[in-house]
């Protein structure tokens, strides 16, 4: 018996948890389900989303949240590179998260590349090559916020929290008896943990998001001039075509 959680930041920088499930599985169809049941519960305006690369949530999320970009998580992205390269490699990988900003760490990228090559690592240089872009989109937002995004480590945190509380029960009768603690869990760890802490200074989002519809607002206006100046040129195209046709047509009848 699997229960999804899914937790949050809110807009005051505070972590707080959106809602749980039971039955849930790693298909998208019930990832899809689960986000139209929270979008039914006024979940909006979601930015971006966290995850360790689930299929089915991925595939989830661009069609549940349109406007929301997705984050694989890095420390899951390090374990699965792990699983084909030794441990010891492990500064040489978080060297691609320590650039200053999504080009330097492309370039980054291809240095490790060549480096695992050299090693004979052959597997781990594709899992790299292949799978670092989705692990960079924290670096479309502000530098501030790069440690809190990430990482999905605060609901595996949770997770970690609920599964101590609930194995000492061998075996829950019903969906409803397991999910029961499990709320009860995350409410208090929301409650007590995450309430008295900001997990983020959300000022520097607003101040992105500003960035960016200014961006966005600057972008329409340069596509209506551009409609605006091609309509111009047609209707001038189309005035000078009319005065060669009446000046002809005046000059046959001469």
């Amino acid at each position: 018996m699997a229960i999804g959680v899914v937790i949050s930041v809110n807009e005051e920088g505070y972590c707080e948890v959106l809602g749980a499930a039971e039955g849930m599985k790693a298909n998208k169809a019930s990832w899809i389900k689960f986000f139209q049941w929270l979008r039914g519960r006024g979940l909006d305006g979601v930015k971006l989303v966290v995850g360790d690369k689930c299929l089915g949530m991925l595939e989830a999320v661009g069609e549940a949240f349109l406007e929301a970009k997705y984050q694989r998580c890095t420390a899951h992205f390090y374990r699965n590179v792990f699983s084909v390269a030794p441990r010891s490699k492990a500064k040489l990988l978080k060297a691609l998260h320590a650039q200053e900003d999504k080009i330097a760490a492309r370039w980054k990228v291809k240095a490790v590349v060549e480096q695992l090559h050299s090693m004979k690592l052959k597997e781990a240089a594709k899992k790299v090559e292949d799978g670092i872009e989705e692990t960079l989109t924290y670096c479309d937002f502000s530098s501030e916020l790069w440690t809190c995004i990430r990482t999905n480590n605060v609901i595996v945190r949770l997770n970690r929290e609920i599964h101590r509380r609930t194995r000492v029960v061998s075996s829950f009768p019903d969906g409803n008896s397991a999910l029961m603690p499990v709320c009860a869990r995350s409410r208090h760890v929301a409650g007590i943990q995450w309430g008295n802490t900001k997990y983020m200074n959300m000022k520097h989002l607003e101040a992105l998001l500003e960035d960016a519809s200014i961006a966005g607002r600057l972008r329409l206006c340069q596509v209506l001039q551009t409609i605006l100046r091609k309509f111009l040129d047609t209707t001038i195209m189309y005035k000078s075509a009319q005065q060669l046709d009446i000046q002809t047509f005046g000059t046959s009848n001469y």
